[in-house]
């Protein structure tokens, strides 16, 4: 039971500190699983954001959910969802009843601003940590950027990329275990 309760503070904190959504909550994720608890490695974590992305939902709620039913099953699994979840669901609950009343102020509008920069410079922070540890090769180079390329020019879904690039990845590397 401490397993559970731990899983879901940690997860609740996360949820509580992060502004911005899922790829916003991706570098405190990875702190916290990664680094802090050690629940899963940088890879592990990489793959489960490739999956996440896969999946219907909120990628940063699909992680919680993976890494709590891989540590305690569908329990774990439980916990981990309701850690994210609950702070989001408490301050939009607090926003929703005040927002209204105060949206039309400068104040409010200015820390909206500087709230979307922060979230930028995470996402950012997230894909250069992200990219600086898979692409490992002039190949992995070009997926990437044929990927961004085909998402952003040519309105690929992220889920046909997703697909797209693990056959691509494959093909490069013949299957061997190691990737290289």
């Amino acid at each position: 039971m401490n397993e559970l309760i731990t899983m879901f503070l940690t997860f609740f904190r996360v949820g509580a500190f992060t502004f911005g959504g899922g790829y916003a909550m991706l570098p405190v994720l990875q702190r916290e699983v990664v680094e802090k608890k050690g629940w899963c490695t940088d890879d592990e974590l990489t793959d489960m954001y490739a999956i996440g992305q896969c999946t219907p939902g909120v990628i940063a709620v699909n992680v919680a959910t993976y890494i709590g039913y891989r540590r305690r099953g569908p329990v774990g699994a439980i916990f981990t969802t309701l850690g994210i979840v609950c702070p989001s669901l408490i301050i939009i609950c607090i926003i929703a009843g005040f927002l209204t009343q105060f949206a039309e102020y400068a104040v409010v509008q200015h820390a909206f601003s500087g709230i979307r920069i922060a979230v930028c410079a995470l996402v950012t922070k997230t894909v250069y940590t992200m990219v600086r540890k898979n692409v490992k090769d002039v190949a992995t180079f070009v997926i990437v950027i044929a990927s961004f390329l085909s998402v952003v020019l040519f309105n690929i879904t992220p889920i046909a990329a997703v697909v797209i690039c693990g056959l691509a990845g494959v093909l490069l590397h013949g299957g061997n275990k190691k990737g290289a």
